[in-house]
């Protein structure tokens, strides 16, 4: 008897369905055979698949059992398989019913005891159970919450092998998952930018950065506060909405970051690798493609401190993602691509010894050290970075102040209003926000009146500037632009005008030297 149940494979952060043909026969000797490129961990599944078996008490007669993984073309991998490889023989045994077996998309891992253990990627299953059709999904109590992110879908979590038998078999009744609701948002962090005292110019050029959604360089000596200003940037982005809260759940939930019983993800990631960080941890790969540190701030920031000391190589492999928004990854095995739409916040000193420029430390360093230590940085990358900023050394008045400066919420706000400008202005172009126009969409929003032609024209002859670097000043003016429609109370687009674009070219402080 060919029993056939579903189950599914991820790819990059999608699935794509996997049928477990089991033939049961009483032909020919005991034996049992799997089929279909499974790697080391779906062969293991035969013997936790039959000891759970036997530890719920239930007894398969001798039989030649082949199992068939279709596709056969494409690897598996993961202990997902366990719990529908386990109903598929006890249906083609027939112990359950076919029918009701194949009616539902099952994924999950066995103990020996036979208790279903949670496994990754369970909510790319998810979508695809609803996608096709099916019944619902079955998948351990540890992903429940997870899947039930998923809309217009039935989601049942049995505790072990044998409820799930009981409930197929229509013997134990299951009651579906309830939806998973959005829990704490990133306003909830205890972190505040009412705490950073001193540093204006710092926090304006944070606001306009995540305003638009554009990447941030600060510069400036040891304890000046580039990591305390970048550390509370998530603080000041808008809430992520739902289909938001799904890419990011999708994505760790591949990775297998979601913690067991965990739903959505609902505050913007913040990712901090330290600078020892290797390429493909950094922008994922591996023998079996991985989501990297830019795939897991998908949506959130990237912060890197300390940027000079990343290896070069490491760094260079940002280009890409942070130009594209999205990271593929080519192995002999297979190429996947992963997204990668995140905000860049990076810091860093302006010397080695950190000191350059500072009123009241005299600078250590030579001049070649200085030379190899900005050289790490090339200059195709930081034209993928929008604002390049100052954070000076704070003076002591500063510090003694009460620190009663605006607060996050004060300040997301605004920020959160002027990307709603910007969804409404873009709503039938492929952009979301300022940081992803390019061609006939920043023609068309970010055009300058005349005045604003000669401050450019002066701006490209006398700094230098690139053309990628010429449009990243437009992007920031048409971002410092919206700000000005927030703070006047205005509902339509204001032109771009002379002080933006000055105010946009003073955010590019490398540009000027």
């Amino acid at each position: 008897m060919i029993v056939r149940l579903l189950s599914g494979g991820i790819e990059g952060v999608d699935a794509y369905p996997v049928e477990l043909e089991v033939d049961c026969t009483r032909q020919g000797l005991p034996a049992f055979n799997l089929v279909g490129l499974a790697e080391t961990a779906v062969r293991e599944a035969r013997e936790r698949v039959f000891s759970a078996l036997r530890a719920a008490a239930f007894r398969l007669p001798p039989s030649r059992v082949t199992v068939n993984l279709a596709p056969a073309g494409r690897r598996k991998n993961g202990t997902a398989y366990d719990l529908p490889l386990a109903m598929g023989l006890l249906a083609a045994a027939g112990l359950l019913p076919a029918e009701a077996a194949g009616a539902y998309l099952m994924a999950g891992e066995l103990s020996l005891s036979g208790e279903l253990k949670p496994v990754p990627g369970i909510l790319p299953l998810a979508v695809l159970a609803r996608d096709l059709g099916m019944r619902g999904i079955i998948v351990p109590p540890g992903n429940a919450a997870e899947a039930a992110a998923v809309r217009d879908l039935s989601v049942f979590a049995p505790a072990g092998l044998a409820q799930c038998a009981s409930f197929l078999a229509g013997e134990t009744p299951l009651e579906p998952t309830p939806p998973t609701r959005p829990g704490e948002d990133a306003a909830d962090l205890p972190l505040d930018y009412a705490e950073v005292k001193g540093q204006q110019a710092a926090k304006r050029a944070l606001e306009i950065a995540a305003a638009g959604g554009h990447n941030i360089l600060l510069i400036g000596p040891p304890g000046s506060g580039k990591s305390m200003l970048a550390q509370r940037l998530p603080t000041i982005l808008p809430p992520l909405d739902f289909e938001e809260a799904l890419e990011v759940t999708r994505i760790y939930s591949v990775a297998g970051q979601l913690r067991p019983g965990q739903g959505l993800v609902t505050r913007r990631p913040f990712r901090s690798p330290h600078h020892t960080v290797s390429d493909a941890a950094l922008v994922g790969g591996g023998t079996w493609p991985r989501p990297g540190e830019v795939t897991l701030a998908h949506r959130g920031v990237l912060f890197l401190d300390e940027l000079p000391e990343y290896r070069k190589s490491t760094l260079e492999a940002l280009r890409q993602p942070l130009e594209d928004g999205r990271v593929s990854i080519a192995r002999a095995s297979q190429s996947v691509v992963y997204p990668a739409s995140c905000m860049l916040a990076a810091a860093m000193n302006p010397c080695p010894c950190g000191y350059l420029g500072d009123p009241t430390h005299a600078c250590t360093c030579r001049e070649d050290q200085r030379e190899r230590y900005r050289a790490k940085l090339s200059g195709p990358l930081l034209d993928r970075i929008d604002v390049h900023v100052e954070v000076p050394a704070v003076p002591y008045e500063a510090l003694r102040s009460a620190g009663d400066g605006e607060t996050s919420a004060t300040i997301r706000a605004r920020v959160t209003a002027a990307r709603r400008l910007q969804q409404e202005r873009y709503a039938d172009e492929p952009a979301r926000c300022n940081a992803d126009l390019s061609g006939s969409l920043l023609e068309r929003w970010c055009a300058p009146d005349a005045a604003g032609h000669a401050l450019l024209e002066n701006a490209v002859r006398r700094l230098g500037l690139s053309a990628r670097a010429y449009t990243r000043v437009l992007r920031l003016a048409r971002t410092i632009a919206d700000l000005e429609t927030v703070r006047t109370g205005g509902h339509e687009t204001i032109p771009l005008a002379l002080p933006h674009l000055a105010e946009a070219v003073s955010l590019r402080v490398l540009d000027r030297r």
